[in-house]
């Protein structure tokens, strides 16, 4: 049965013709394209659908925010609803787009040389070169400021040493954009694959997230060119601004997966009979799904409202961290409540419920774990940093 999606608050009607036909497009394509195939990337330990990335550049979701170099300049709000849908197959296609447009060609657009630009940005947004994002450390991942990895320049060349973990996309990246530390503060190389002493490892093992790769970098003396140095920013606020967009993309992703799993569970439960009757009327199951669905709806309003601040302008990094924070949970909570009402059948692969359940589970935890983003709220509110 096609994907019917929640929409008590006529959430619709705030919506652009444009908006929708972004939606509906990208919608689509994840119902024909990604979800016939995301199940046997699943069983496999970090396959990601490497022959729908020309497609995904064809429809323009890559740097879809961005003016120029060939993105598509769509609206905060078009973009957000791209992710949303994106999501709604699965975190790892989400995070796929999100790492190469928010985290990647973002900061080059933002804050890389005319050259960089040039170069990077059109064949990125084409999908004919795949980035990735090398902030998070084995023993940094909440701290970013006490990362251990090292630039020193000497000459026109700088010399790059240390190792970063958690990377999507690190081993099939054309580019990493490294950030590390250096004489004059943090900031960020663009260091191209098959440099010396730069090697990516594919992590294995995982529970979540598994239609996607996630690596390790090393960098042992890898030189990079000061060519390669984004030039526009030193310091932590870099990279900050970067996880801002990305978490960005979360706050609307979640509630993609959050949909997914109302949709599954009200269809099963309308449809299981049990005691001679469907599960769906009886009291509890009936208590369940308005709870949902009072969560997901919550949780749309609050992207809407984010999406409509970031095209006036008025975004603020606080915002984002709210809407990260509380979509997410609400989301997983969603996936953990619709797995149990499945029963049995939650756990099988033929739902998709317990995928995006063990999915969110990553996503609670990267660009800013829940904690994180309780203590920036908390910062914002009070004015005091409980973070150390």
């Amino acid at each position: 049965m096609p994907f019917e999606a929640l929409d008590l608050y006529r959430i619709e009607d705030e919506l652009s013709p444009e908006e929708r036909i972004v939606r509906d497009t990208v919608r689509e394509f994840v119902e024909k394209e990604f979800l016939p195939c995301v199940v046997e990337h699943v069983r496999q330990d970090g396959s990601f659908p490497l022959n729908l990335v020309p497609k995904l550049a064809e429809l323009g979701i890559f740097g879809a925010n961005l003016q120029g170099y060939g993105c598509a300049g769509m609206n905060a709000v078009a973009y957000g609803l791209v992710m949303q849908e994106l999501e709604r197959g699965d975190s790892g296609l989400r995070s796929f787009a999100s790492v190469q447009g928010a985290l990647v060609m973002y900061p080059i657009h933002s804050y890389g040389s005319d050259e960089q630009k040039q170069r990077w940005l059109p064949a990125l947004a084409r999908g004919e070169a795949i980035g990735c994002f090398g902030l998070t450390e084995p023993d940094f991942g909440s701290n970013p400021a006490g990362m251990r990895t090292k630039a020193v320049r000497k000459g026109e060349t700088w010399t790059l040493s240390g190792t970063k973990r958690w990377i999507t996309n690190g081993s099939i990246a054309d580019v990493a954009l490294i950030w590390a530390q250096t004489e004059e503060g943090i900031q960020g190389f663009l260091v191209e694959a098959g440099s010396p002493g730069f090697e990516a490892r594919d992590m294995k093992g995982k529970f979540s997230l598994r239609a996607s790769i996630t690596s390790e970098l090393y960098l042992d003396d890898t030189p990079v060119p000061e060519a390669n140095r984004l030039p526009g920013l030193k310091g932590l606020k870099g990279p900050l601004s970067c996880l801002t967009q990305a978490r960005y993309t979360i706050a609307w992703g979640a509630v993609g997966a959050a949909l997914a799993c109302f949709d599954e569970v009200l269809r099963y439960t309308r449809e299981r009979v049990v005691f001679e009757r469907p599960l769906a009327s009886f009291q509890i199951p009936q208590q369940k799904l308005a709870w949902m669905a009072t969560e997901i709806t919550k949780a749309q309003l609050l992207a809407l409202r984010l999406g409509r601040l970031k095209d006036e302008g008025k975004l603020h990094h606080a915002m984002v961290s709210m809407a990260k924070m509380n979509n997410v949970d609400v989301a997983l909570n969603i996936a953990r409540t619709a797995r149990d009402m499945l029963g049995a059948s939650g756990i099988v692969d033929e739902y998709c419920t317990m995928r995006h359940m063990v999915n969110l589970e990553s996503v609670r935890t990267y660009e800013g774990t829940h904690d994180i983003h309780t203590l920036i709220l908390g910062r914002e509110l009070t004015g005091f940093d409980a973070f150390s």
